[in-house]
């Protein structure tokens, strides 16, 4: 009797999951089938800086390359704000669908978090997929003002002067403002920074002489360095740009240890389904290696890259830890 009755619940039980059951295999199956027909439209790419900015334009040239492969476009959409913060968080609480993507840079993923609480976990908030680029910064001087023509000639103008030499930079944390503090804690030098709100003005007053040095990308000084109204001293990465094959690295004139550089990569929601991550990563790869698009970005002065999902996630770790470091050895704080 009691067997009958065991054997009654059982069968009775197995029949009131058989919905659940069922639902989760369709679930399951429905998931491969949606990343199959990713993307069926537009594709978001937040853009957490300015319109104009390099890194817009950058970003642009990226999406247009990855729309053609994707068969959908890729809208830049541009959500500045907080140094990068404003438009990452949103991207942070955007449907994990694969249709909202954002363009990873050094402030929002890395230095901001050593500078103040940020609205979300970089590490945490976000699925990486590829790096896509490196902008090159490059050590320019007035050459009036700083009458020299190599780094070792440089440090040893600016050595013997410790707070008396200007450095200019478009903000508080910028690559190019921990470009010249790290320079400083490597160099032995003791320079003072200017940040300005805009690249414009920064670079008329390099060219005036009135902050007569700066550590640039390389896009944003490129028509001043062609007409000669700066000098370039050396490009701050570990092999010459191809933008400036002629200007040494500064590991070539004795400056070791050193390396510093923005980058920029694409990154999805925490939650972005494998096989989307995947495929936006493939056609990321491929976009990045189309002779089109490298030309595009190499005559703004952008170096190409690409990356698995797994190396820009050790790359951002790796990125931290560099520059938590050297931000609290500069003793670099918001104002």
């Amino acid at each position: 009797m009691f067997k009958n009755q065991i054997g009654g619940v059982m069968r009775h039980s197995v029949r009131s999951l058989m919905p659940a059951l069922f639902a989760v295999a369709a679930l399951a199956g429905a998931l491969p089938a949606r990343a199959q027909s990713y993307p069926d439209r537009a594709v978001k790419l937040i853009m957490p800086f300015g319109s104009g900015s390099a890194s817009d334009s950058i970003a642009r040239i990226v999406a247009d390359g990855l729309g053609a492969r994707l068969g959908q476009r890729v809208v830049v959409e541009n959500r500045p704000g907080a140094g990068g913060n404003t438009g990452t968080a949103a991207a942070a609480k955007a449907a994990p669908d694969g249709y909202t993507l954002v363009f990873a840079a050094p402030g929002p993923f890395v230095i901001n978090r050593s500078l103040g609480g940020l609205p979300y976990d970089p590490e945490k908030d976000f699925e990486p997929i590829s790096l896509v680029a490196k902008l090159v910064n490059v050590l320019v001087v007035n050459p009036e003002k700083i009458p020299v023509k190599t780094v070792q000639e440089f440090i040893t103008f600016v050595r013997p002067k410790p707070g008396q030499i200007n450095y200019s930079s478009v903000g508080l944390g910028s690559s190019q403002h921990l470009a010249a503090a790290y320079f400083d804690i490597v160099a032995g030098t003791q320079m003072q920074h200017v940040p300005y709100p805009s690249g414009s003005q920064l670079a008329i007053d390099l060219v005036s002489g009135e902050v007569p040095v700066s550590f640039q990308l390389i896009p944003n000084v490129s028509s001043q360095l062609a007409v000669g109204q700066v000098r370039a001293l050396a490009v701050t990465t570990k092999t010459r740009s191809k933008a400036l094959p002629d200007v040494p690295t500064m590991a070539e004139q004795g400056v070791n240890d050193y390396e510093s550089y923005a980058w920029f990569g694409i990154a999805a929601p925490a939650g972005t389904p494998q096989p989307v991550i995947e495929r936006l990563n493939r056609e990321i790869v491929a976009t990045m290696a189309d002779p089109a698009v490298q030309k595009r970005l190499i005559d703004i002065g952008v170096e190409p890259e690409s990356s698995t999902p797994a190396q820009f996630r050790a790359f951002l770790a790796a990125e931290s830890a560099k520059w938590s470091a050297i931000i609290a050895k500069a003793g670099i704080k918001l104002n």
